[in-house]
């Protein structure tokens, strides 16, 4: 197969959501579809001991969450699909905003009884930002929930997008009869006992069939003809371009539990969804089709495997053919490197592959060479951006708890820290680290990783910190500046890129400072150098 189809053929997307609105069950499902694995492990049931595939640390399994974004890849009708599964909870909202960037599409779970949710609302401004495709899945029909067309108005309204319905449910909870797939023109009755099996549909070219009657009542069979035709005059009809530049979204419904309605938005996922795209890097464009390899790191994993000390880095191709053992360039360390193990996933199988292509996720062994955000090519100078550092919400303290084992405890935020599980301050003043979080639920997943993994114990002490400032001065030389940072000492760290961060204690003190000494910028992410 040419270089040309095998960029075709493939389809890298994110999948988010709320938390529990469904999306590691949906990506179990679609795994299932692709025959990638026999049985799919529900994430709740305690009956099925095999977990779900894509729930790997030990901290996930016991609470039933995904702290870290997985990858998957598997082949379905000749297509190569790579899912990326985030992280829902929005203390890990940092993991999801960096995976964004490694995805040519998203699709977006939301539950019918929740409709949606805060942490929903802030991801797809992210996406709508980047103008990525998004594709809604309305999950949990089985179960009682809103309406669909207010489902859809509140899609409407609070996501600020503009949908078209490409599937329809017929009643919903206990009065669930199925779904008409509009995309189609097919009819797929629920049984509620295909949890683990494939229904096939019902063709139905035509509405005022009066088998339809017969399979699903009279009286659903009447309102599913008022709602079509609504449907048809209310909702613009689906225009495959206005989706890939970000301004139409396609919306299915179905019960990803109960194995419904996910083949469909499979289907069509595959025909519309967009192949590996261009990508910007600070010196130019990069296209897809371009024959030279670049590639950016998007997330680090440590201790994939507890029983090796490992780190991955994954890299997602951007542009050319990534080959086992060639050198590539690191841009920022300006080394040659070579990979005799690049790992290409597979459900839940990681194997060595020789050649991945655009559009691909490559898990690469690290002794600590990479951060996130790095670049790879055959040489030239480029560097993906696009993935900055938020300011953390949560501060606190990091004190060691065994002294014995200052040395692992040190190793183990630093390489913790890479992976991007949060972010790392070394106070100017006396030199004590103090970490930062998006969310206070980090703090305990750091506390663990660190004993089960490095072996080392830390304790924490609050600290009073509103907002981490990045401080960018006009002149380093100016006495102004001096000023600020004889005044401030106290409250100056250096993040782990080394810049100077200023950890300000409320919304009032950072008004103060700004107006105090106007040439000294402070910003609230780490990337502002452009």
């Amino acid at each position: 197969m040419g270089f040309l189809e095998e960029i075709k053929r493939r389809r890298t997307f994110g999948i988010i959501s709320h938390p529990d609105a469904g999306k590691t069950t949906l990506t179990e499902k679609l795994l299932l579809f692709g025959g990638a694995i026999q049985e799919a492990g529900a994430v709740k049931s305690n009956k099925i001991k095999k977990g779900a595939t894509s729930d790997f640390m030990e901290i996930e399994r016991q609470r039933g969450i995904s702290v870290a974004t997985s990858v998957l890849a598997f082949i379905y009708k000749e297509k190569k699909i790579n899912i990326l599964d985030t992280p829902g909870h929005k203390d890990f909202a940092e993991d999801t905003y960096r995976t964004l960037t490694a995805v040519d599409s998203v699709i977006v779970v939301i539950d019918v009884a929740k409709g949606v949710e805060p942490q929903t609302e802030k991801l797809v401004e992210v996406c709508r930002m980047r103008s990525i495709p998004m594709l809604v899945f309305i999950n949990k029909l089985d179960r009682e929930g809103k309406d669909a067309f207010d489902l859809l108005d509140e899609v409407e309204q609070k996501l600020g997008l503009r949908v078209t319905p490409m599937s329809f449910p017929i009643g919903m909870g206990y009065d669930f009869k199925g779904i008409y797939n509009i995309w189609e023109k097919k009819l797929n009755l629920f049984s509620g006992e295909n949890k683990t099996t494939i229904s096939e549909g019902v063709q139905f070219d035509d509405l005022s069939n009066p088998e339809l009657d017969k399979a699903v009542g009279e009286k659903a069979a009447n309102t599913l003809r008022e709602e079509i035709e609504l449907i048809d005059e209310v909702y613009p009809t689906f225009d495959r371009d206005e989706y890939l530049k970000g301004e139409l979204q396609p919306v299915f419904f179905g019960s990803a539990l109960n194995n419904f309605g996910v083949k469909e938005l499979l289907d069509a996922f595959i025909e519309i969804a967009p192949s590996p795209q261009p990508k910007k890097a600070e010196e130019r464009l990069v296209d897809s089709k371009e024959k030279k390899m670049t590639g950016f790191v998007f997330k680090i994993h440590a201790n994939m495997d507890p029983k090796h000390r490992d780190r991955l880095a994954f890299i997602k191709v951007v542009s050319g053919t990534f080959k086992r053992n060639s050198p590539y360039l690191h841009v920022r360390n300006g080394k040659k490197v070579k990979f005799s193990s690049p790992n290409a996933f597979f459900a839940e199988k990681k194997e060595i592959v020789d050649e991945s292509f655009p559009g691909d996720i490559v898990g690469i062994h690290d002794t600590g060479n990479f951060k996130i955000g790095d670049t790879l090519t055959e040489g030239e100078e480029l560097n993906f951006r696009g993935i900055p550092s938020f300011s953390p919400e949560h501060f606190r303290y990091v004190n060691n708890a065994d002294p014995m084992k200052a040395k692992q405890l040190y190793k183990g935020l630093d390489q913790l820290m890479d992976e991007g599980v949060a972010q790392l301050f070394i106070l100017e003043m006396n030199g004590r680290r103090v970490i930062g979080t998006v969310g206070a639920l980090q703090f305990e997943v750091i506390q663990y990783r660190l004993e089960h993994e490095y072996g080392a114990k830390c304790t924490y002490e609050n600290l009073q910190v509103h907002k981490a400032c990045w401080v960018e001065p006009q002149d380093k030389k100016s006495e102004e500046f001096k000023e600020f940072k004889r005044v401030k000492q106290r409250y100056l760290a250096k993040d782990k890129q080394g810049q100077l961060v200023f950890l300000a204690d409320s919304e009032f003190t950072i008004q103060m400072t700004q107006s105090k000494y106007p040439t000294v910028k402070l910003h609230f992410t780490s990337e502002f150098k452009k």
